[in-house]
């Protein structure tokens, strides 16, 4: 894959699989723009150009100054709300809405107009495994991440005139920051690998692998999808 002289916005980049996806578009010559609410001594050693941004507040016009063309936006915000049913407020509903949803119509409706200058351009945001195969303690991710697959969905045929692919990735569990918690010991290590057929969890990079192949020419003729990267979780017994 090839990204030279394309210019590539990551919203999420400092830490994770946005971090792991930059770094590959890094190597891959991409023009990467990254904007998250800090920036990761990680990521600063990248020396890309870096936004400061809070997805939960109104973006206003913090993306004014990107370029006039985007090739690619990403989607990385993501959250780990894991509790009974009975026990999760209705703030925290509306907290993982804001943060997954509302947060992606944002940025992406203050970026459409750069992304249709592209004659070409691919959109990619995050799911999860627990959206289409139902999980307990679950509700309130699975409920936000099905909105963004819908999203996904809608974009994807509202857009496909103007040459902008929407796809959507839906990883199981993957070694990050996010999931320290729930991978903090060996143990839960080894019972979460043993959960998927591949006998592993996700890492970082298996993830900016496909993030990147949706951005790149190679996936011109894929759009509207939601491509599992689970360890065959999703589709396997």
């Amino acid at each position: 894959m090839e990204f030279a002289d394309k210019n590539i916005l990551l919203v999420g980049a400092s830490s994770g699989i946005g971090l792991a996806t930059a770094q590959l578009l890094h190597k891959l010559r991409a023009n990467v723009y990254t904007a998250s609410r800090h920036m990761s001594p990680e990521l600063a050693e990248l020396e890309t150009t870096f936004v400061p941004l809070d997805v939960t507040q109104p973006i206003g016009a913090a993306l004014d100054g990107l370029p006039e063309i985007l090739h690619g936006v990403v989607y990385c915000p993501g959250s780990i709300r894991l509790r009974p049913f009975e026990r999760i407020a209705a703030e925290d509903f509306r907290a993982d809405f804001e943060l997954n949803v509302l947060g992606a119509i944002q940025v992406l409706q203050a970026t459409v107009k750069r992304l249709k200058k592209a004659n070409g351009a691919s959109v990619v945001l995050f799911s999860t495994v627990a959206a289409e195969t139902g999980m307990a303690f679950h509700t309130s991710v699975a409920t936000a991440k099905a909105a963004v697959e819908g999203l996904a969905r809608a974009l994807a045929a509202e857009y496909a005139a103007s040459n902008i692919r929407v796809n959507a990735v839906a990883p199981s569990l993957t070694n990050t920051p996010l999931a320290a918690a729930l991978l903090s010991t060996p143990e839960k290590v080894e019972a979460s690998a043993k959960r998927h057929p591949l006998q592993r969890i996700g890492e970082p990079q298996d993830l900016a692998y496909m993030t990147s192949f949706l951005l790149s020419d190679h996936s011109a003729f894929i759009t509207g999808q939601v491509m599992p990267v689970d360890g065959g979780m999703s589709r396997l017994k």
